[in-house]
């Protein structure tokens, strides 16, 4: 049984692709054929001239749905996670875990191993082994300098569900790098007070990317250029940024676009309301605090983060589609996610002109979402 979306505009991550069909089976693409000549027994679905694109993925995401996943990392609350986050648009991410302790690091890996989900990708381990100075809301008794005998067995129970890692360049050395890259994790360097040097040879060493550009990292100075300069410099370093306008500038993103092109990329780095457990969040109109006022996180959503980028950055909507999508998803090495291609997972948002979501076709099946 093959599905068939008709009546729409496909942006695949490269083209813009009319008057055609999108054929799916088993989950995956296989192509575009004419609309008039489809197999007799294929499923149709009419997006009604809408805008269908590859779903966005997100790298950072620590809860949603009325869960926050360090305070409950319950399949309960995995479920309930996927589902609100799913439903945002999001068609692949990976679930954030701030440093903590090795029970609630070992419940996180237990649950996501044994609780499969379409859109969940695996972990990105934000910590241990950051910056005290630079740590943000990251809980100070549990940060530490790493060695490679914990990071070994630390890897080996993971056993494959870490995607990512956030560490500070500064208090890693080569070999650390090297354990994290030999195991398939894509490590970035965040909550880092790293100079333009430390930061510089961290990207040398095989660090790929920095976590949410310029904040919980040392400034860029004209005297030192801190870990935003050596993004800046590098040719291949990619970076994370918020676009809320909260965390970041609007000007500034431009700005960093400007600089970076295509290595720049979306995260959410949403949280959730949480009133127990090492990470306290209260939720406000426009962002979440801890309960003394400090920036804590993001009420994002990636698909916001999009429009935010159109019309806030002159950024075009192709381009803050792919900054949501493809250009995570080649970072994680995702080959698969992020376009629209023959062989391709089938994971797909439908929008109107003004970028509303309007859809999401995942697993076969559309859920209309307003």
């Amino acid at each position: 049984m093959h599905t068939a979306l008709t009546n729409a505009t496909f942006f695949t991550g490269s083209e813009i692709i009319s008057d055609r069909a999108l054929l799916i089976s088993g989950g995956r693409i296989k192509g575009f054929a004419d609309p008039s000549a489809l197999p007799p027994d294929v499923m149709t679905i009419d997006c009604k001239g809408f805008l269908v694109a590859p779903g966005h993925i997100d790298l950072q995401i620590a809860g949603g749905g009325g869960y926050l996943f360090s305070a409950n990392t319950s399949p309960e609350a995995l479920e309930a996670i996927s589902a609100a986050i799913l439903n945002s648009g999001t068609t692949g991410f990976l679930l954030a875990l701030p440093t903590n302790t090795h029970e609630v690091i070992s419940s996180a890996f237990k649950t996501i191993r044994e609780n499969p989900h379409p859109a969940l990708m695996g972990l990105h381990l934000e910590g241990p082994y950051i910056s005290y100075t630079k740590r943000g809301a990251h809980v100070k008794e549990l940060i530490r300098r790493p060695t490679a005998s914990e990071l070994t067995t630390l890897l080996k129970e993971a056993d494959g569900v870490i995607k990512m890692m956030t560490v500070a360049p500064e208090v890693c050395t080569p070999e650390i790098i090297n354990i994290l890259r030999d195991h398939g994790v894509t490590v970035a360097a965040g909550h880092s007070n790293a100079t333009f040097r430390e930061a510089t040879d961290g990207f040398i060493w095989g660090i790929e990317a920095a976590t949410h550009l310029f904040n919980a990292m040392s400034p860029m100075h004209h005297r030192d250029p801190g870990l935003p300069g050596a993004v800046f410099s590098s040719d291949k370093a990619c970076a994370s940024i918020i676009a809320d306008g909260i965390h970041v500038d609007f000007t500034v993103l431009a700005m960093a676009k400007k600089i970076m092109k295509e290595r720049l990329f979306l995260i959410s780095d949403a949280v959730e309301e949480n009133d127990h457990g090492a990470y306290q969040h209260v939720r406000q109109y426009d962002r979440y605090t801890l309960p003394d006022g400090t920036l804590s996180g993001s009420r994002l959503t990636l698909h916001t983060a999009v429009t935010n980028c159109v019309t806030h950055a002159g950024i075009s909507a192709e381009e803050a589609l792919r900054m949501a999508s493809f250009y995570p998803a080649q970072l994680i090495k995702a080959t698969d996610r992020g376009l629209i291609s023959s062989g391709a997972r089938a994971d797909l948002i439908v929008m109107n002109n003004d970028l509303e979501l309007k859809g999401i076709f995942i697993n076969e099946k559309m859920t209309i979402t307003n």
